[in-house]
């Protein structure tokens, strides 16, 4: 059987590059020159820090098999290397630390492993057999039956925002155009702004924060509540651009916050609920089948 052994131990930066050369150089003649079937193989060392082996199977893929030539044999040593250096450091802090600490350590990593493996039960059997299926009708329900759970912290506005080049011809014209109700006058709006805005948004299906209308003029709209009230439109320029913003419906803070806002909301609260509910009824299940089957006693 070929083997290669590499001790690092003590010694010359230079014997240890030229064994690491040696090794790289001879492992494509040791893999690829040998024809043994699975039956035959012997697994190839390729390192060994202290009592833990390396072996060329253990390198990923991707090390191995990703470059070729030169570029190839300075990836597998320098993967070497990282592995040496974390085998080492691992079995100097082994040997160091009190008994008290290594029972710790190894309780944590049994807990660890303890959840981990139940976690993943869990996920295999909410995937095979709980219902994922949420209703419009369910979510549309669930709002109405809890509506004091859905007051907004900040208000929120269906508005859109304009931001045009100071030079921009007939801005006057625009602005008159935002403001208008009529749905022609918006088509013509959409045309002038693509032609000409630095900004077009159109916030009118979908709620929005009236802050960040706030951070899109970098600037603090007065008295938000109070402008809310009074005003769906404002205007703001400077020496370089014209900002407008118009407000096509609003809801204040503290209200209850319109269904198609906290729509994603409902859908993850319904489904944590069933989430729960499913993972109590497997482990109830379990521990009933173990009393009934005397896979439990207390004693």
């Amino acid at each position: 059987m070929l083997k290669l052994t590499v001790l690092f131990m003590k010694r010359s930066e230079k014997n240890l590059q030229m064994i690491r050369l040696i090794i790289l150089a001879l492992l494509p003649l040791f893999i690829t020159g040998c024809n043994w079937n699975d039956s035959q193989m012997k697994r190839v060392e390729v390192a060994k820090a202290g009592n833990s082996v390396l072996y060329y199977d253990e390198i990923p893929a991707m090390v191995r098999d990703s470059f070729a030539g030169n570029d190839s044999a300075a990836m597998i040593r320098n993967y070497i290397n990282k592995w040496a250096r974390r085998e080492l450091l691992y079995q100097r802090a082994e040997a160091n630390l009190s008994p008290e600490l290594m029972k710790r350590i190894s309780e944590q990593l049994d807990e660890t492993r303890h959840n981990l493996v139940v976690y993943e039960y869990q996920r295999m059997m909410m995937l095979e057999k709980m219902d994922t299926t949420i209703s419009e009708n369910e979510m549309e329900e669930y709002y109405k039956n809890n509506q004091n759970s859905f007051l907004l912290s900040t208000n929120i506005v269906k508005a859109v925002f304009i931001r045009l080049p100071s030079e921009t011809p007939n801005i006057w014209k625009i602005r008159n155009l935002a403001r208008s109700k009529n749905p022609k006058d918006f088509q013509e709006l959409e045309g002038l702004c693509f032609q000409f805005a630095e900004k077009f948004d159109y916030f009118q299906d979908n709620w929005i924060t009236l802050d960040r209308l706030s951070l899109e003029m970098n600037d603090d709209l007065p008295g938000k509540e109070e402008f809310l009230k009074r005003s769906n439109f404002y205007e703001k320029s400077d020496s370089s651009s014209v900002s407008m913003i118009v407000i096509n419906d609003y809801r204040l803070r503290g209200t209850i916050a319109p269904y198609e806002y906290v729509r994603d909301d409902i859908k993850r609260m319904i489904w944590n609920t069933r989430r729960i509910q499913f993972i109590q009824s497997l482990e109830n299940g379990i521990y009933n089948e173990a009393l009934q089957d005397n896979g439990l006693k207390i004693y």
